[in-house]
């Protein structure tokens, strides 16, 4: 893989523990980070805490709390093994195991593993777009400024053409921006329109990439198209909501209208 920030978020460099002679700041707030994200899909758990770089009391039981529900000794202490627990499902996300054969299928699989293990953002010292998962798909960014749909949409090329030994950046540059996305799609012949779609919704294949139009060379959003039925398409997006928002808060499954919005689709044809 190219993106491969992620492998930072699943370590810590010392046991993490109130009053610990070997605590560092930055652990500290990964810990903080993911008992906060382990809440919001466990929201009876209670261990969402103030991401501050603390290790105080509040932050122990949280952990105690986390402990607990994983049947682990209940001492407040994070050691690499506990962490491992911690932040689990981005392992799973970015590392399980993948069966499909080819890579279209492998985009919809792999986009599909990321849904199930809860990609959310937090929001840390007042900046959205921030945390384990934001910096995993950003390549080590985070912070209001860095809306993350594309960052998401290529993790998964890179992650599926990863497996069949293909390199997404043949396909696109490396770029978090969906106008240099599109425009590169235009570049290459491979940007299709929404005009033509509304004709033709079958020239929409599972695995492309959805980009939402404003303007002419203007871009808003981007996803993964998983299932396509007529004119509407199931997504799979990131920095997203039930709103449908290119600023919001996860990756989520949604279903658009390509007859009520503007969308054009990237195809990732010379992959396949």
């Amino acid at each position: 893989m190219k993106k491969t920030a992620y492998q930072k978020e699943l370590t810590i460099k010392a046991i993490q523990k109130k009053k610990g002679s070997s605590n560092n700041r930055k652990n500290v707030m990964k810990i903080q980070s993911w008992l906060s994200l382990f809440s919001i899909w466990n929201p009876s758990s209670g261990t969402a805490t103030s991401i501050d770089g603390d290790f105080g009391s509040a932050t122990e039981r949280a952990v105690k709390n986390f402990q607990r529900i994983n049947g682990m000794t209940e001492n407040g202490t994070v050691d690499q093994n506990v962490f491992d627990k911690l932040c689990k499902n981005l392992k799973d996300a970015f590392e399980g195991p993948l069966h499909s054969s080819n890579l279209r299928d492998l985009v919809v699989e792999v986009a599909e593993n990321h849904l199930k293990n809860h990609p959310f953002e937090l929001d840390i010292k007042g900046q959205s777009n921030s945390g384990p998962w934001v910096r995993s798909y950003m390549d080590g960014n985070d912070g209001s400024p860095w809306f993350w749909c594309m960052g998401f949409v290529q993790a998964i090329l890179d992650q599926a053409a990863s497996q069949m030994g293909e390199n997404f950046k043949t396909l696109m540059p490396l770029s978090y921006s969906c106008d240099t996305i599109g425009n590169k799609g235009l570049e290459k012949g491979l940007l299709i329109r929404n005009q033509k779609i509304r004709t033709d919704p079958s020239l929409v294949k599972l695995g492309d990439v959805f980009l939402i139009r404003k303007s002419t060379f203007d871009w808003t959003h981007t996803g993964i198209i998983t299932a396509i039925s007529g004119n509407v398409i199931e997504t799979i997006e990131g920095n997203t909501n039930f709103q449908g928002s290119r600023n919001g808060i996860a990756v989520m499954k949604r279903t658009r209208n390509l007859r009520k919005s503007k969308i054009d689709v990237f195809s990732i044809a010379p992959l396949v």
